[in-house]
């Protein structure tokens, strides 16, 4: 500031183009953004039915403080507002446009769930704010043409049942399948996905299917109805709460499928360690992500990292959780994308980098996995690694697997 007044004094008939330029080269700011500051808006169940995912947004704050603390986005420090919705849709509305309306963030960030992120995309798009990294694999959120502001994170569910599908296909070519999976996109889009996977023996192979709604109390009962059905695998789309029980009803009750869980059940902290670790052994799932209580990483420099940073700015976090790993990753993902920006943080060019990733490998990711995007592919990851628990941790099985293509 001192130079540009200074310039200006001296020489007042070009002083108002030198500080045009001087402002420009400060940089372009779309709401939410300036030399100071950039405001990040993002809901997350804290409470309700999916609380177990609140982690996630507590990691996440943790991360962008660290960030802050490092000296910011060359120098501009993130403000990070994470409001609680209760994974209520009509709560996520009302959060989302105090956030856009009074808070002015720049842009919504990895907002959690299908029903809350689906009550929400159409507003969002309407008023070309970015909807970046939404925390939920429903396959709709790869829809650039129509949805342009929209942007997924992890694999689509579709992918990931796609990928279980062609397991069981070649594993278990006899097998009586059986899946429940929760009422909504983020379930319907399982029951596409396996039906992909095994492809034209779907129909035979798949002898019942139940479902549940977040209001339910338990799935006790679906749980032995797909008992009933005779079915000897079991795929099991839900949120925590729900594959905690599942989990621990198919134990007690004697049944012994093959028992398949999707990736956003499969943390440690939050499903296995509450439905029984001992009930839990032998469950398969698949991940994009190093798990923090798998024994392999323990040595490894990015899971080292993310000990010691746990240790500083989440002491209150849960190790053995996932869900802190995942936020861990998904906020590095996002500060990417910032830096990419330079001082260009309009809405338009948040969203033009974001769709124009490749990074290899990136921190406590699998080996092998690439998270990639374009102008017209807006799904980060598409590959994942099949996984089966022991008892105590995770342990990786077969190659690293891409459920691209139907």
């Amino acid at each position: 500031m001192r130079m540009r007044r200074t310039l200006a004094t001296a020489l007042p008939i070009c002083g108002l183009t030198l500080a045009a330029g001087l402002a420009f080269a400060a940089g372009q700011y779309g709401p939410g953004a300036s030399d100071t500051e950039i405001k990040i808006g993002n809901t997350m169940p804290y409470s309700g039915p999916a609380s177990a995912y609140g982690t996630i947004g507590k990691a996440e704050a943790a991360y962008f403080t660290m960030v802050n603390e490092q000296g910011g986005i060359k120098g501009r420090k993130i403000n990070f507002i994470s409001r609680d919705d209760g994974y209520s849709p009509p709560k996520t509305v009302e959060v989302v446009r105090k956030l856009v309306e009074e808070d002015q963030v720049l842009f919504i960030f990895n907002p959690l769930g299908t029903p809350p992120n689906t009550a929400i995309r159409g507003y969002l798009n309407e008023n070309k704010v970015p909807q970046l990294f939404v925390a939920t694999g429903a396959d709709k959120w790869n829809d650039p043409k129509e949805f342009p502001w929209t942007m997924g994170y992890q694999p689509s569910y579709r992918i990931e049942a796609r990928i279980y599908g062609r397991y069981i296909l070649k594993e278990l070519p006899n097998a009586k399948v059986a899946l429940l999976y929760q009422n909504d996109d983020f379930g319907k889009d399982y029951l596409i996905g396996l039906r992909e996977g095994l492809g034209d023996k779907a129909e035979k192979m798949i002898v019942a299917t139940k479902t549940y709604e977040t209001s339910d109390p338990t799935v006790d009962s679906q749980i032995a109805a797909l008992q009933g059905s005779g079915a000897d695998v079991l795929v099991t789309a839900a949120i925590p709460k729900f594959a905690a029980q599942a989990i621990r009803k198919v134990y007690d009750i004697g049944w012994k499928p093959t028992h398949i869980v999707s990736n956003v059940s499969s943390s440690v902290g939050a499903v296995m360690k509450p439905a029984g670790t001992e009930k839990a052994a032998g469950v398969i799932s698949a991940t994009y992500g190093k798990d923090p209580t798998d024994p392999q990483w323990q040595d490894a420099p990015d899971m080292k990292e993310w000990m010691a940073w746990m240790k500083k700015y989440y002491p209150a976090g849960n190790i053995t959780d996932a869900g802190n790993t995942y936020g861990y990753g998904v906020a590095y993902l996002m500060v990417s994308v910032l830096k990419a920006c330079g001082d260009n943080l309009t809405r338009e060019n948040v969203m033009k980098q974001a769709a124009s990733l490749h990074i290899q490998n990136g921190p406590l990711s699998l080996p092998g996995i690439t998270i990639s995007t374009s102008a017209t592919d807006f799904a980060p990851i598409k590959q994942m690694q099949m996984m089966k628990f022991d008892g105590n941790t995770w342990n990786l099985f077969g190659e690293v697997i891409s459920g691209s293509g139907t």
